[in-house]
């Protein structure tokens, strides 16, 4: 790692970063001269996804004019892809490799499956369209760019009326040149098309991962861009002079202008700030590898946090390994399900209760919401079963109706199973939390990982509800709450840094291989992350390098990472780099083969940019409701009944207060259930620490 100087100081403006999910649009705003952080949420507007940001700007009562940063995450990318909405987009590549991207890999990722059909294209045969040129791996040019195969392509893409364009030539990661000169003649022609050349977006080989990825850039585009337009738009006619940045998928934060470059970049946008929050968090309470678990109104998400880094993978896929379209971007580790508070109960044809994956979200919404939504949510569960106050929802802006949901669920549910509404409810929230927990082992349990050795940080409006029920299911000896649970992945943007990850490969024999070579190798990298954060207006002074290496054993095809120091004094420093990949070689496998030929494959560099971050003691919610009469409620605990639960408001709570569960904390955006057993901690620092009775079992 090397790094230069000290890092930036926030001046005396504001920072405000918004996350729009399925149900909620959060925002989070922090005052650096007044030191004041604030916090509103507003419902989504999925029509015009803009409306509800601007509306929580003007219920913040944000100063645009001082606005120094806008941090944003967004879902527009990715649901561009999985709802097919993106722009009408041709591939150019090298002739006679056109149907690489159909063909993809001849994985079968449902062996038995004798209807599996694979994931159809997002570009069609009819769209794909082949130049005469030819590169080697090596990079040297084998058969020159042919113009006149080029000017008879635009004629067919002119003709084909498409919006984009993906070029993605053979072995362009090696030498871009043809790429480079290819590309400039598309935009020559077609100036208002949304063009991606591969090289821009990735600098590594795997011809049909980094096809795919080009075509995914290119076909969301123009979507993406024109959001990000109709957003920025109406700050900067209210005098905003700020930055504009938007939350990646590998959990760093880019220019709006980048973004809208590589758009390709911001899949994951929304879910990675939280799962960054909580690797601060847990750093700060001496909890280095926690478990992130998100519930928001859509879906639940979670990821392992690893000595205060999140689990990176280069291989995602957009809309799910089975049925999606591969991404060769670093991104945060993420499982997702369909589990939200607007996610629907249901009986199948068999006569069985399921949960999700359709969910009510904003419009309309729970049936306890009041506006039109007659199908039970896990909301209208927790509010029948008593963990919701009806009369304190998003700190009292709306009541629930308890009534309309208790129809819902007896109409619905009841009824059809022969249960009595309460028994009903359990079930749904039972089954909730049980779909959420086999997420949480996927991460897990099924990757080697004992959840018994991780506390758990449970955060979006749902998490705390539910998060004492699945760290039971997994044996988790400890959940934390974090301040704000329910604005945490805005929160969570606020906090990041500036990230760009930059990979070239190059093949080498690692025996041939000198400290000087390697030096220069990287050089080129690094000069290359330093234009491009200073181009983004970030200091210099404040910019973190960090290294790695892809590495293998001769004859094989994947690899595995090594850290890479600041710098390669002499050739020793070069035999430990191989020490070290045999020894990271045998910790995931098992088995290593000191004596064989090692490889070179990747140079990757990942450039931090730190921004100033508010402390967490600063993030607690000092809005003591104006007159709370409800200082206990009955709430219902599968296997033990109705309890009668002391309330609590976190407001009200002071730094080291012991709360014993059964109970119920309530705050702004969010509201934490103890189980009977559980005891929880407040900290100085504002967050709640839960400890779970050993040997707990699962309980809704």
């Amino acid at each position: 790692m090397s790094k230069k100087s000290v890092a930036p100081s926030l001046n005396d403006g504001v920072r405000v970063a918004v996350d729009i999910g399925g149900t909620f649009t959060d925002l989070v705003s922090y005052d650096a001269r007044e030191h004041v952080v604030r916090f509103e949420k507003s419902l989504s507007t999925p029509e015009a996804l803009q409306s509800a940001v601007m509306t929580c700007f003007e219920k913040a009562q944000v100063d645009i004019s001082r606005l120094e940063h806008f941090i944003h995450g967004s879902t527009v990318a990715i649901n561009a892809v999985i709802q097919k909405t993106g722009a009408r987009t041709a591939l150019v590549t090298t002739e006679g490799f056109t149907d690489v991207y159909e063909v993809g890999r001849t994985n079968r990722p449902d062996t038995y499956n004798l209807f599996f059909e694979k994931t159809q294209p997002l570009v069609p045969g009819t769209l794909r369209f082949g130049v005469i040129e030819r590169m080697t791996a090596a990079g040297k040019a084998h058969t020159p760019l042919s113009e006149a195969s080029v000017r008879q392509v635009i004629r067919k893409i002119a003709a084909a009326d498409v919006q984009a364009v993906a070029v993605c030539l053979l072995h362009a990661y090696a030498n871009p040149a043809h790429e480079k000169a290819l590309g400039r003649l598309l935009r020559q022609a077609f100036p208002k098309h949304f063009i991606t050349l591969s090289h821009e977006i990735l600098r590594e080989y795997r011809e049909y991962e980094r096809t795919s990825t080009t075509v995914l850039n290119a076909y969301v585009g123009l979507e993406v861009s024109q959001y990000l337009k109709a957003l920025e738009e109406p700050l900067r006619r209210q005098s905003f002079k700020g930055k504009f940045m938007i939350m990646q998928s590998n959990g760093g934060v880019m220019s709006a202008q980048r973004a809208a470059h590589i758009p390709v970049g911001m899949m994951e946008s929304g879910p990675a700030g939280g799962i960054i929050g909580a690797g601060m968090l847990g750093q700060l309470l001496n909890e280095p590898d926690v478990i992130a678990f998100d519930m928001g109104g859509t879906t639940a998400k979670t990821c392992l946090v690893e000595k205060g880094m999140p689990k990176m993978t280069d291989q995602y896929f957009i809309g799910g390994y089975q049925h999606g379209h591969p991404m060769r971007l670093p991104v945060v580790d993420i499982i997702e399900v369909g589990a939200g508070g607007g996610s629907m109960a249901w009986i199948d044809e068999g006569g069985s209760l399921k949960v999700g994956p359709r969910s009510a979200g904003s419009t309309p919404g729970p049936a306890c919401y009041g506006r039109g939504g007659q199908e039970p949510t896990v909301t209208d569960a927790n509010l029948v079963t008593g963990r919701l106050n009806p009369h304190r929802f998003l700190g009292g802006e709306f009541d629930l109706d308890l009534k309309l949901a208790t129809q819902a669920i007896e109409q619905r549910i009841a009824k059809p199973l022969g249960l009595s509404v309460m028994d009903a409810a359990l079930g749904i929230l039972r089954i909730a939390d049980a779909k959420m927990s086999f997420a949480v082992r996927a991460i897990t349990m099924q990757r080697g990982y004992d959840p018994r050795k991780f506390a758990m940080v449970v955060f979006g409006g749902g998490g705390p509800l539910h998060g004492m029920a699945i760290a039971r299911e997994l044996h988790v000896p400890r959940v934390i709450v974090p301040p704000q649970p329910g604005h945490f992945s805005a929160l969570g943007m606020l906090m990041t840094d500036l990230r760009q990850d930059f990979v070239q490969t190059k093949i080498l024999d690692y025996a041939s291989l000198t400290p000087s070579v390697l030096e220069n190798l990287f050089k080129g990298l690094e000069q290359q992350a330093l234009k491009s954060l200073q181009a983004e207006g970030h200091a210099l002074d404040s910019v973190v390098l960090h290294r790695t290496l892809d590495m293998r054993y001769l004859g094989q095809e994947y690899t595995v990472r090594v850290p890479v120091p600041s710098s390669l004094p002499n050739a020793e420093a070069l035999q430990a780099l191989r020490l070290h990949f045999d020894e990271l070689y045998e910790s995931r496998y098992g088995h290593a083969a000191p004596d064989q030929s090692g490889e070179l494959v990747n140079l990757r560099l990942t450039a931090l940019g730190h921004v100033v971050k508010p402390s967490f003691a600063s993030l607690q919610d000092k809005r003591i409701p104006a007159a709370v009469t409800q200082r206990h409620r009955p709430v219902v605990f599968s296997g033990v009944g109705q309890v009668n639960c002391p309330v609590l408001q976190r407001a009200e709570l002071q730094a080291g207060q012991v709360i014993v569960g059964p109970a119920v904390i309530e705050e702004y955006a969010s509201t934490t259930i103890l189980h009977p057993g559980d005891s929880a901690v407040f900290h100085v620092d504002g967050c709640l620490v839960i400890t779970l009775p050993v040997g707990a079992h699962h309980e809704a």
